[in-house]
């Protein structure tokens, strides 16, 4: 069976509305999965993800249910942004930084707070997210978490990205709020979370597309919701590097010509160069802070101070 409702997630000051689709699958004898998109609205193709996994599972064949929302936020969807505009929500911009929620908090706040309703009665979450076009795709889990670990294995990408929390991370954690994000609060929770981050933005990438409905439906089978094991994948395993490497000053940033995402990297490579468009005075010879996997690289020419220019995830010793 399946069955969709429109569901209020909040109201804007005019009275509008917020409101999302929630799509459910299965007759709920087996476990749940929840599974969600578009938190960040630029990021489309998990939209396009759970659109084509709508077209291809058979929900008389479920054991158990999913729960599967294309839209998590119409608000910075509708703005093909990352954060919603500062006039609606001026103390919690970003959504994916407040969860649980809280029914009578930000419009954030409350948006998450419904939404919670539904992942946290699931038995497993995934919280689709795409990066940029120049980014390797990769799921992330936090560390420590070993059915979250599980449920990244299933996704199967080739890199997988342990995420240290709390008092094991860095300071960039607590900066940044990462505690309140949705996977980190369902891994509190004790409900096993991911999160598949896809390459490219704002753009419907066939590639990204697949990935993930291949790697969704996977997880469905490693959760015993659809029969069959999960695609074997060679994968490596490595720490998020939170402290990625950052441009000095504002300018023109060139990247080194043999970098590359994917590559093996050492401390002291080259991974580019900042300077001033204007003077031609070179800023910044960046170069990679730590052995690791470059997993990110940034292309767009102009950067400015404190914009990451790369990032390198650390390979564990397992």
């Amino acid at each position: 069976m399946h069955r969709s409702d429109r569901v209020t997630l909040a109201r804007l000051p005019s009275g509008v509305r917020v409101e999302t689709t929630v799509h459910t699958y299965g007759d709920g004898d087996g476990p749940t999965l929840y599974v969600q998109a578009a938190q960040h609205g630029r990021e489309v193709n998990g939209s396009a993800v759970l659109r084509r996994f709508h077209e291809r599972v058979d929900a008389e064949r479920l054991a158990g249910r999913i729960v599967a929302v294309p839209v998590a936020d119409p608000l910075t969807f509708d703005h093909v942004s990352y954060t919603t505009p500062e006039r609606l929500d001026s103390v919690n911009a970003n959504m994916n930084r407040v969860w649980p929620g809280d029914e009578a908090g930000s419009l954030h706040e409350r948006m998450a707070a419904t939404l919670w309703a539904y992942a946290s009665e699931a038995d497993a979450v995934v919280d689709l997210h795409t990066g940029g076009p120049d980014m390797l795709t990769h799921v992330v889990f936090k560390e420590g978490d070993a059915a979250s670990r599980d449920l990244a294995e299933a996704f199967g990408t080739g890199l997988l990205l342990s995420e240290p929390a709390g008092d094991d991370a860095e300071a960039a954690w607590t900066d940044r709020n990462f505690d309140g994000k949705f996977r980190v609060a369902a891994s509190d929770a004790g409900i096993p979370a991911i999160t598949p981050e896809l390459a490219h933005n704002k753009e419907l990438v066939e590639s990204a597309i697949e990935t993930g409905v291949e790697g969704l439906f996977d997880v469905c089978r490693s959760l015993g919701l659809l029969a069959g094991e999960p695609t074997p994948t060679e994968q490596t395993v490595a720490r998020n590097h939170l402290g990625s490497v950052t441009a000095v000053d504002s300018g023109l940033f060139r990247p080194h010509p043999e970098r590359a995402v994917g590559q093996a990297v050492g401390a002291g490579d080259p991974l580019g160069t900042v300077y001033d468009p204007a003077s031609y005075e070179v800023l910044q010879e960046a170069t990679v802070g730590d052995d690791g996997i470059l997993y990110a690289l940034t292309r767009e020419a102009t950067v400015t101070a404190g914009q990451a220019l790369g990032n390198v995830a650390l390979v564990r010793e397992e």
